[in-house]
């Protein structure tokens, strides 16, 4: 477990030396919901309505904007093949990158979500639910976008292909995070069926998705 630890450590500083990633996502999401409301027009009370599927969208088409780096660096530097051949199995590999990418991607994008609902004219008492959906959703994210990360390794035009490839396994993660926060908003803190929903989906995807990750590494290898 020691190298296991050792390549997540690896992964997450590297992620943030580059900040490329991290810095497109985050801007990409500070943008769109930026832009929104101004489009919308001032109507506080409509804001407020769409503010969830409006957040929501965003952190999931900032989180697609990133996967394509989840293996293309280690894959051009020759780095994944060498770990191919290491003690840790391939499976637990595509764990760690995946469980950085969340760390150093999702987790941010799930902070900076409540200050970007104060554009939506989301209260302050209104924050948690949508942080906390944020944080148990964006793993199932992370998980199956490895899977189309690893799909399109090496494709000239992989980063066009993999939103069309992945998007449909998002939209059960989009339809409960978007619940869970309206659910809390609009009918009375009627919620946790669907937080519940959102935390089997990241379960079962963090447990089930790196072995055809893993299989379309070794195909693409």
């Amino acid at each position: 477990m020691s190298a296991f630890f050792a390549l997540l450590k690896r992964d997450i500083l590297l992620s943030i030396r580059e900040g490329g990633t991290i810095g497109i996502a985050l801007g990409f999401n500070l943008i769109v919901v930026t832009i929104l409301p101004l489009g919308i027009g001032p109507d506080q009370n409509l804001l407020n309505q769409i503010a969830p599927g409006a957040l929501w969208v965003t952190l999931l088409l900032s989180l697609l904007l990133s996967l394509d780096r989840l293996f293309l660096t280690d894959y051009e530097e020759g780095t994944l093949e060498l770990m191919t051949h290491s003690e840790i199995p391939l499976e637990l590999i595509v764990v760690a990158k995946a469980l950085a990418h969340w760390l150093t991607v999702a987790v941010p994008l799930a902070i900076m979500a409540p200050v970007l609902g104060l554009l939506m004219n989301l209260s302050p008492s209104q924050f948690g639910i949508l942080t906390l959906s944020a944080l148990i959703g964006t793993p199932a994210l992370s998980f199956l976008g490895a899977i189309g990360a690893a799909l399109t390794l090496g494709l000239k035009r992989g980063g066009l292909l993999l939103p069309l490839l992945i998007l449909p396994f998002f939209i059960p993660t989009l339809i409960f995070g978007v619940s869970t926060t309206t659910g809390f908003l609009f009918t009375s803190g009627n919620y946790e069926s669907s937080l519940a929903l959102l935390a089997a989906i990241s379960i079962s995807a963090i447990v089930l998705a790196p072995f055809p990750t893993a299989w379309a590494l070794r195909f693409n290898l």
